[in-house]
């Protein structure tokens, strides 16, 4: 294979090559691409058009939709702002605003008048204006000015369009940089807490259910998007209105049929539907075991504790769920993939590829040889992720006053001192609200044995030998010498140490052990593990430009669609259910009679408030069932991902059926290969929102608001 043959592949492929079989599920849209589908989903049971989907000349469905605090997705659901996003979505606004006086996690909360809804400091809602193809003026002289030119050409893009139209504005790389898209966004400052159902509603299942079907779960919370007097971006204020939407989403409520025509409309996070098997390989057999280890013995201590103490149940609640939502999709994903043969098939299609170009085997070798060299910085990043910024808190703290230590004389030079000192104080307040001394000791006891043992010796902070080798000398646990000496590990110690701080006390920060150990991590992996991990990266992403490519030459029939990256992407499939395994059918949705059945007073993942029960008992339903029962999750073979958590399901006139938020366990495996027969993702039914809301709340003032089809 020639230098010829990719010219003239790159020149016919442009950036993407949409093959659609008669009902494709797989594949993440770009809505400016949503053209070369329309037919295909109007087939399939769309009755709009992709103009009604994404337009940057009239109101579109794309303008309800809302990169919800830069993780989520939510959806406009009325023409005051009203906001609609899942429980998990709305989780940590939700705990900052408990207490055990008001909890709001335990109990639920509800907003019955606009002056209720609670003020959420750092929650934004982004709103798309457009997106445009810019990979020729971003490819525009990089042949002569390298990278330098390639970030010029970037930055003017960008700067452009702030300065001239004062929005937000992007450029992001899709299919390893065989296109470039701008993304211009405009962001509102002031989301407010509107409603949320209790925790035994909104996370009902817990851990047990997380990934699983069948799923009764109503895991939704709502917000209000506030603005200035003329609708713009303002920050916090009692002097904004609520925002007034381009668009807002009608809600169905006729109820689905089995093989009605889906859609999910969202920010997907990341995929990597074209790694090679040797990247795969690395994912199932290196990375996974590891953070899935690390994860379950942060668990085992924190489940432990929330279930002996109602207040660290509240403190924990949401980094207990973070921790946990990662750990059983690892574990799912390494069962799925090995469940359809992965390697086996990334394995086949690289000689498939092989025996059609032979030249190509040296492309292929090159894979091999970098995935084995960057395997040791590959997974000491991935080690130093799970230790650092998921394991103990106490790290990430101490490391809070790295600037202080590190810059004193630079920030009282320029009068910055004491504003330093004061937002230290504010943070270390806000900090120790949700700390327990006890539980971090007892994570980072555990978590540091690992990750000494688990390290490349040659990329370990050297101050963790020492201390590792002192403490076993003195029969001690590291976790004990520590948190002994550290000022770190009490709210009383470090605003004491703050207020009587002056130059001399740099030292006491820079002999801290925990700060000896966070630094030596943070910089170790910056210095030793970042930049050649980067360096084989960045060789490995330059060689997957040409592979993808090759593989839609050696594949003209595979859909071809690039990578989520965090951007807007449209899929769609159709309500069905699936047979995962040999005996195990999944119908396609499911009813309230399951929460009863699954209602469980000693376990904390299946309790039920008692109003709701005798609701579900007495069928009180009202408008809100469907068949004379009441719905609550169903399942779709919409193609997700992290990142669609809170995305809308629409039907085939756009209305609002309902709310994704998980996928089946066998699912997960999707972020690296989508299996149609397997996929399928979960959604809670609109409906069993809306009778959470009117006939469990009593907030009907919230559903007057809606648009209500029947």
């Amino acid at each position: 294979m020639t230098s010829n043959f990719f010219s003239k592949t790159f020149l016919i492929l442009g950036f993407i090559v949409l093959n659609i079989s008669s009902f494709a599920k797989e594949g993440m849209w770009i809505p400016t691409l949503l053209q070369a589908v329309e037919g295909d989903m109007q087939t399939s049971g769309l009755m709009l058009t992709a103009e009604d989907l994404y337009s940057i000349n009239h109101s579109s469905l794309k303008d309800a939709i809302v990169h919800f605090g830069g993780g989520c997705t939510a959806e406009i659901i009325s023409k005051e702002g009203l906001l609609l996003t899942n429980h998990h979505c709305g989780y940590s606004q939700i705990q900052q605003h408990s207490s055990l006086e008001n909890n709001y996690l335990e109990d639920g909360f509800w907003a019955m008048t606009r002056q209720d809804e609670l003020k959420n400091s750092g929650l934004t809602a982004t709103f798309i204006i457009r997106i445009e193809d810019v990979t020729a003026r971003v490819l525009n002289g990089i042949d002569v000015g390298g990278e330098a030119a390639y970030l010029k050409n970037i930055r003017a893009i960008e700067e452009t369009i702030k300065d001239n139209e004062g929005f937000d504005a992007k450029v992001k790389e899709f299919n390893y940089g065989n296109a470039y898209y701008v993304i211009v966004t405009q962001t509102y400052n002031d989301v407010r807490l509107v409603g949320a159902p209790p925790s035994s509603v909104g996370k009902f299942g817990g851990d047990t259910d997380n990934w699983m079907w069948p799923r009764h779960t109503g895991d939704f919370s709502m917000f209000r998007i506030y603005a200035d007097k003329d609708n713009n971006p303002a920050d916090i204020s009692d002097d904004n209105v609520p925002y007034s939407p381009k668009h807002s989403l009608p809600i169905n409520m006729k109820g689905l049929k089995e093989g009605d025509f889906t859609m999910v409309y969202g920010f997907p996070g990341r995929t990597e539907q074209y790694l090679t098997s040797y990247g795969v390989d690395y994912v199932m057999n290196k990375a996974n075991p590891m953070r899935i280890d690390m994860r379950r013995s942060s668990l085992a201590i924190i489940d432990k504790a929330r279930n002996e103490d109602p207040l660290v149940k509240i403190q924990y609640a949401s980094k207990q769920s973070r921790i946990s939502n990662s750990y059983k999709k690892w574990i799912g994903q390494n069962k799925g993939l090995t469940m359809i043969k992965a390697l086996d098939i990334k394995r086949n299609e690289e000689a498939q590829i092989e025996s059609k170009y032979q030249d190509y085997k040296t492309t292929l070798n090159r894979f091999e040889t970098l995935y084995n060299e960057n395997e040791k910085y590959n997974y000491a990043r991935d080690l130093f992720i799970e230790y650092y910024y998921v394991g103990p808190e106490i790290l990430r703290f101490s490391m809070s006053f790295d600037d202080l230590a590190s810059n004193y004389d630079t920030l009282k030079a320029n009068g910055k001192l004491e504003e330093k000192i004061e937002k230290l104080k504010a943070s270390t307040k806000s900090y120790f609200k949700n700390y327990q001394e006890s539980i971090d000791k007892e994570i980072f006891e555990v978590l540091t044995k690992k990750y000494i043992e688990y390290m490349d010796k040659d990329l370990l902070p050297g101050y963790l030998n020492v201390l590792s080798a002192k403490t076993t000398a003195k029969g001690k646990g590291m976790a004990d010498y520590v948190y002994k000496k550290s000022i770190f590990t009490s709210q009383e110690k470090v605003l004491s140490f703050l207020d009587g701080f002056k130059k001399g006390s740099i030292k006491k920060i820079k002999k801290d052990p925990a700060y000896l150990i966070a630094t030596g991590s943070y910089n170790g992996y910056f210095e030793k593990v970042r930049p050649k991990y980067s360096e084989y990266t960045s060789e490995i992403t330059a060689l997957m430009k040409t592979h993808v490519i090759v593989l839609k030459e050696t594949f003209p029939d595979k859909v071809m669609w690039a990578d989520a990256n965090s951007t807007l992407r449209l899929t769609y499939g159709k309500a069905e259910g699936t047979e995962p395994v040999d005996g195990k059918i999944y119908k396609f949705y499911t009813t309230a009679r399951g929460i009863l059945e699954k209602y469980d007073p000693n376990d904390p993942d299946f309790i039920l408030p008692p109003r709701l029960i005798d609701l579900i008992k007495e069928k009180d339903f009202g408008q809100y069932a469907t068949d004379g029962e009441l719905r609550v999750c169903f399942l779709g073979s919409n193609h997700t991902t992290g990142g669609n958590s809170g995305s809308p399901a629409l039907d085939g006139n756009g209305h609002l059926i309902g709310l994704n938020f998980d996928r089946t366990w066998e699912s997960t495996m999707s972020d690296i290969m989508f299996d149609p027969d397997r996929c399928r993702n979960i959604m809670v039914d609109i409906k069993y929102v809306l009778f959470i809301v009117d006939k469990y709340a009593g907030a009907s003032h919230l559903i007057e608001e809606m648009d209500l089809r029947r």
